[in-house]
């Protein structure tokens, strides 16, 4: 079982993209294995961007956190077995569309998307990071920026968790 703070570990932060990627990986376990837990080196994901686009690297990170799925570099497994190195797969360019997760038992797939556009945040955070960066913040603005950032994350998995428009599972064909 792993939780929110163990993604927040491996990043070595807690944002709203790790909180996105811990929701989207949840929604296509659940999908995925419906009445058994998720077996690693089982699950295959398919990234729509380059490794080194945005957040993609992030959102990777926790996803081969979640289900074990590795890029080349993950483990090869012993005697030919229970590999999970090459299950982790980016596009070369940026495409639109969700993280595809497949079993690879049954084939079955699920797209995710993740829209956290439609979690609102502190209406201040766009100056307030501009003045951090800037680094002409003071620290009750880097305080309300802190904690403007840490309070959507907390409604992102509270509140916005299992809202399909925030975190749309759309099954494909196997």
């Amino acid at each position: 079982d792993y939780c929110y703070a163990d993604a927040v570990r491996l990043a070595g932060h807690s944002c709203p993209t790790v909180a996105g990627a811990f929701l989207m990986a949840r929604a296509a376990l659940k999908a995925l294995f419906p009445d058994t837990p998720a077996e690693r080196g089982l699950i295959e994901v398919w990234m729509p961007a380059p490794r080194d686009h945005g957040t993609t690297g992030v959102v990777a990170q926790v996803l081969t956190l979640l289900t074990g799925a590795a890029a080349e570099n993950g483990f090869q497994g012993l005697g030919g077995r229970y590999a999970r190195n090459g299950l982790l797969v980016f596009a070369g360019q940026a495409s639109p569309g969700g993280v595809i997760f497949r079993r690879r038992d049954s084939g079955d797939a699920v797209a995710v998307e993740l829209d956290a556009s439609l979690v609102p945040g502190n209406p201040n955070q766009r100056a307030l990071l501009g003045a951090i960066i800037q680094d002409v913040a003071s620290d009750a603005q880097k305080r309300e920026f802190a904690e403007g950032w840490q309070e959507r994350v907390r409604r992102m998995l509270l509140e916005f968790a299992d809202d399909p428009r925030v975190i749309k599972t759309t099954h494909l064909a196997a």
